[in-house]
């Protein structure tokens, strides 16, 4: 698998990433150590968790096989602080307290002395900017984090995270996105931004929740997460006029190239500008090994412009394309 630097960093990471948003809960024990191993096996390096998935159980479960399944040293390890884990003062948010807690306890679970990549899971209202970068500061300079990403800032807190911490010598590396040919809000300014201050981007839901893969075009699947209690209103949200018409478009791509339209999708986003690379979870190791596939794919210039026109997003003033 090709890999890129992330961000203006030295950090290198595999162009696709292994979520593991559903390990400990619908993906077991035996489903994650397969998926990792054949993640591993083609070449991937980044594998993100977070300290909220699973209540904690991801984490868990995934430090369980770091070392036994697959040496610490393939992996590039990224995973998140900041949502709420419990009631407790320390519980959660991006106060200097809550996130040096959370990552002890993300570095117990995860059974290592250090984290690749942690990341600011959410902007945090409550608490100053300067005290939370402090902290990421201090972790790093005490060899716990290596680097350290954003996730879900808006443009201008994309700006302003980035700004603020370059001044100290140790810059972010990375934002995490949601970013797909359903989902391109982002273009309009946390990807100009990223870009700008040397973030790279990491694209969370890339086949918009599957529904992509075109798998939702007449029914929903009752093995998909368009089934699960938990997942159905994430799913819904991209079952719309304008997403048909989307999908139907990645249909007809995949069929004109011989492919699937997961490759095509997941293609699509891995190239945008800024994109380091999508962070893909699957429902089982057939499913994984389907994203794996579009390593081989490069999209024609005539299929990607058609793909960018029937899902482009409007642009105002005084928002600005990437050219």
């Amino acid at each position: 698998m090709e890999q890129r630097h992330l961000g203006r960093s030295g950090l290198r990471v595999s162009r696709l990433g292994l979520g593991t948003l559903t390990w400990g809960g619908d993906t077991g024990a035996d489903e994650a150590a397969a998926q990792l191993a054949a993640f591993t096996e083609a070449g991937g390096t980044l594998v993100d968790t977070a300290d909220i998935y699973a209540d904690g159980e991801a984490e868990r479960l995934l430090g369980t096989l770091l070392g036994d399944l697959v040496p610490r040293e393939r992996v590039v390890l990224a995973t998140k602080a900041v949502a709420r884990r419990h009631d407790g003062p320390f519980g959660g948010g991006a106060s200097r307290g809550a996130l040096l807690t959370a990552l002890e306890e993300s570095l117990r679970r995860l059974r290592t002395d250090h984290i690749d990549l942690w990341q600011l899971h959410a902007w945090d209202e409550a608490v100053p900017l300067e005290e939370t970068l402090a902290a990421v500061e201090g972790a790093v300079r005490a060899g716990k984090v290596r680097y350290a990403g954003i996730s879900n800032y808006s443009g201008w807190q994309t700006a302003t995270a980035a700004a603020h911490q370059a001044s100290t010598g140790l810059p972010l590396v990375s934002t995490q996105v949601e970013y797909s040919l359903l989902e391109r809000g982002v273009e309009r300014e946390v990807i100009p931004a990223s870009v700008h201050h040397g973030l790279g981007v990491l694209p969370w839901a890339p086949l918009g929740r599957g529904v992509l893969t075109g798998k939702y075009r007449t029914n929903t699947p009752a093995d998909s997460r368009g089934a699960s209690p938990v997942f159905a209103r994430y799913v819904e949200r991209h079952r719309t006029e304008r997403a048909a018409r989307i999908v139907q478009a990645v249909v007809t791509a995949a069929d004109g190239l011989g492919t699937s339209p997961l490759a095509v999708a997941l293609a699509w986003v891995r190239d945008r500008p800024g994109v380091v690379a999508p962070v893909v979870g699957a429902r089982d190791t057939t499913q994984l090994k389907g994203s794996l596939i579009a390593e081989e794919l490069t999209l024609p210039a005539a299929i990607r412009s058609a793909l960018d026109d029937v899902s482009a997003v409007e642009f105002g003033y005084p928002e600005r394309r990437l050219h």
